[in-house]
């Protein structure tokens, strides 16, 4: 079976890191700019863990918020090269839905300061099919928690 690389993109706070946990835990590798805490470069550390999973044979999800054409392009860059198929997953929220789930975070859980919400709505560009994804799904955070897929498009 071709590994996968998810590209989870969004704003902080808005459930990126719970889509994981729910939806691809079970069947992908986690690689997180926020669990390489001591790493000198963490970007280097990131695309190492990339292709380590993918050399393996894994499936992986690249789960930061990933805002902007740039910041995706090594992702799947190294995906192309392995020879995995990439997914993104866009998690909309407001800012004012990522603020509110950011205030409900316990400290120890990563809460970011408000300015980083507003700081990275300003520079969030969607994720679309020509940068190179295999297929890309939109997904919105109800009330109660629950992911509600809000989009689909498949490459052509």
């Amino acid at each position: 079976m071709t590994p996968e690389v998810a590209i989870l993109v969004g704003l902080p706070g808005a459930g990126k890191s719970t889509f994981y946990r729910e939806r691809l835990a079970a069947t992908h590798r986690h690689v997180s700019k926020d669990l390489l805490r001591n790493a000198k470069n963490k970007q280097a550390r990131q695309d190492a863990l990339v292709r380590e999973a993918l050399r393996a044979g894994e499936s992986v999800a690249v789960d930061n918020t990933n805002i902007s054409p740039p910041e995706r392009a090594t992702v799947i860059l190294i995906a192309r090269e392995l020879g995995a198929r990439v997914v993104g997953h866009y998690i909309e929220a407001t800012t004012r839905e990522a603020v509110a789930r950011n205030e409900r975070r316990q400290e120890k859980e990563g809460r970011v300061p408000k300015v980083a919400i507003f700081t990275c709505a300003k520079r969030l560009v969607p994720p679309s099919l020509e940068e190179g994804f295999d297929a890309l799904r939109t997904w919105h955070v109800t009330e109660d928690g629950a992911f509600i897929e809000t989009g689909q498009a498949p490459a052509p």
